[in-house]
């Protein structure tokens, strides 16, 4: 008498470290494309006086860090003065979700509030080169007083 074999068709068995790889790729995907949403490089770190002249001409907030002493003596007309030093504390101040270029005398303060504003959530937020010297050098208007 012969014994019928019955032959299971097995499926191929996946081996646990190419599960543990997907799901490794697939976390670093997301982990990206988040990274990618909340990191708006896009937006330049920093514009040409001209190019800050065009952005206050279409809306944007301009925000002056300088001392106060300093935006007397001249400053961009429509500019909000909050001094670098007070800014993370008022940052309430400065209008979100609108396009915000921070000025300075010479451009280095500016890149510091820039960066605070980012930090904080501003991804449209940037800093003029060369500050409010090169802005009146370029004939641009410049108001004084308070």
């Amino acid at each position: 008498m012969q014994r019928s074999k019955s032959k299971k068709q097995s499926k191929p068995s996946i081996p646990p470290w190419v599960w543990g790889l997907g799901a490794a790729i697939l976390i670093l995907v997301i982990g990206f494309l988040f990274w990618q949403q909340n990191n708006n490089t896009a937006y330049p770190l920093e514009i040409t006086v001209a190019q800050a002249a065009v952005k206050r001409d279409q809306g944007a907030f301009i925000l002056d860090v300088r001392q106060p002493e300093e935006w007397v003596q001249f400053h961009i007309p429509g500019a909000t003065l909050i001094p670098l030093g007070e800014l993370p504390a008022r940052l309430n101040e400065v209008p979100t979700g609108r396009e915000v270029v921070v000025v300075c005398r010479s451009g280095n303060r500016s890149q510091s509030g820039r960066d605070i504003l980012r930090k904080a959530g501003y991804s449209q937020s940037t800093s003029m080169a060369g500050g409010v010297t090169d802005w009146q050098a370029q004939g641009l208007p410049i108001a004084t007083g308070e």
